[in-house]
């Protein structure tokens, strides 16, 4: 089987806790409804390593200007310091080419707000951290935000920091990753910690292992 790509997008002062249970899951084939199915690629401004929040440094393996919305499943783009400096907007003109050809994206925290820059919120219903630090970019999408962990608008998935858990739960559900009940185990597990659902997902994922 071709796996698909998702493209996670990876640049200095990346957030480390916004995209993790997100990456970690889609590249992890256990539970899933077609394992292995999808692949992690990152993306970077160029192939040289960056470096984290946490000061974990990555080496990408693509740069930004090879990236084409055909060859992704998803554009990935978690939050980083870097993009309230404005320092990150050639993600943002990718994230339009993305969104025009129907390819979906998921933006996180910092990535809204590129985002919010570009004109990409605009006309579109989404989140962020709060409606007060988009206002900050000046945008003219205010009436379409929401206060919400997590908004899917179609093409378009935006959460904020706070929200990591509801963001990759969108993800999956985007890309049909898991059987309904288990992704419903999956989150009530990790964003109510309830243990009994841990059970739950284990029972699914032995009964899977019998049938196959």
């Amino acid at each position: 089987m071709s796996k698909e790509t998702v493209h996670l997008a990876v640049y200095d002062t990346l957030a480390d806790w916004e995209y993790g249970h997100a990456a970690a899951h889609i590249n992890d084939p256990r539970f899933q409804r077609e394992p292995g199915r999808y692949k992690i690629v990152t993306v970077a401004p160029t192939l040289n390593p960056v470096t984290t929040a946490a000061g974990v440094r990555m080496v990408p393996d693509l740069a930004v200007t090879e990236l084409r919305p055909r060859d992704s499943a998803l554009f990935l783009l978690p939050g980083a310091t870097a993009w309230d400096a404005g320092e990150l907007g050639e993600f943002a003109d990718k994230a339009g080419e993305f969104l025009d050809h129907g390819v979906p994206v998921a933006a996180i925290c910092g990535a809204t707000m590129g985002l919010a820059r570009a004109g990409l919120l605009d006309d579109r219903a989404h989140t962020s951290s709060a409606a007060g630090y988009l206002a900050w970019s000046g945008y003219a999408g205010a009436s379409r935000y929401l206060d919400e962990a997590v908004v899917d608008d179609g093409l378009l998935i935006t959460a904020g920091p706070q929200s990591p858990v509801d963001f990759a739960t969108a993800i999956f559900r985007r890309l049909d990753l898991y059987e309904q009940d288990f992704l419903d185990a999956w989150y009530g597990f990790h964003q109510h910690q309830d243990a009994g659902l841990f059970e739950t997902m284990m029972t699914r994922a032995t009964q899977e292992e019998s049938s196959a």
